[in-house]
């Protein structure tokens, strides 16, 4: 696995490429110091498997590269790596077509089953994004970063969910949630299940429906903190990209 790893701070990346390395001895880990430098590896002709992208890059906004690689390279996957944790900045680049978001603070552990996670096709959102700080109380949760988003989540009747096995739908329609999840859109997901777009907006809607949610971002969210049952929806996300 080739891995494009695009961070303006020199210990960073370095520390990064080590924890990266463990995922055994099959990975690349090819470092960039800025957004220009990312695109120069990528118009070499270089192949990557995966790009891990910093919100604070000197001279772009993370952002708005991250929008320019889903534009060019629709197929490659980008994971969010920031030292940023604020729910603005989870919600806008799962909306912008990160397959994940992982806070630099995390563990090696985490930051390892993230990266696993995404190369078998999930969706990666950290467990404690959406929930409270632990130990602390109410109000103080409420006043943290994390907490936000978590009150966000309870308001919003997408984080108590009944397990997936549970909502009830129909095996076409999980078979949609689990491309929706991987950050398909209409047209692409239509043309890997050969069914028309119409076809493809009411099963999303469906979905939607049986999230209790009301748009793609938060129906990530509202999976990331559901139980999969053995050979539930985790055997799709398992599937080839």
């Amino acid at each position: 696995m080739n891995v494009l790893l695009v961070d303006d701070h020199p210990l960073i990346l370095a520390a990064l490429q080590t924890v990266i390395h463990g995922l055994g001895e099959h990975v690349q880990v090819t470092g960039a110091a800025s957004a220009r430098a990312a695109r120069e590896q990528l118009q070499a002709g270089g192949h990557f498997d995966l790009v891990l992208l910093d919100l604070h890059l000197g001279d772009a906004n993370g952002f708005d590269v991250l929008a320019e690689l889903r534009t060019t390279y629709p197929d490659l996957p980008v994971v969010v790596v920031s030292a940023s944790d604020r729910a603005a900045d989870v919600i806008r680049s799962i909306d912008a077509g990160a397959m994940g978001f992982i806070p630099k603070r995390s563990s090696n552990e985490a930051l390892l089953e993230a990266l696993r996670m995404v190369m078998m096709g999930g969706i990666y959102v950290p467990s404690m994004t959406l929930g409270a700080q632990p130990g602390g109380d109410g109000g103080g949760a409420a006043r943290s970063p994390l907490g936000a988003i978590g009150q966000a989540a309870t308001r919003g009747g997408f984080q108590t969910q009944a397990p997936l096995a549970a909502l009830g739908l129909t095996p076409r329609q999980t078979e949609v949630m689990a491309l929706l999840l991987q950050g398909q859109p209409n047209k692409l997901i239509a043309r890997e299940l050969n069914l028309s777009v119409d076809t493809v907006k009411d099963h999303v809607a469906a979905v939607l429906r049986a999230l209790n949610v009301s748009s793609r971002t938060q129906a990530v969210l509202a999976v990331s903190q559901m139980a999969v049952e053995p050979g539930g929806l985790q055997h799709e996300w398992g599937k080839p990209a």
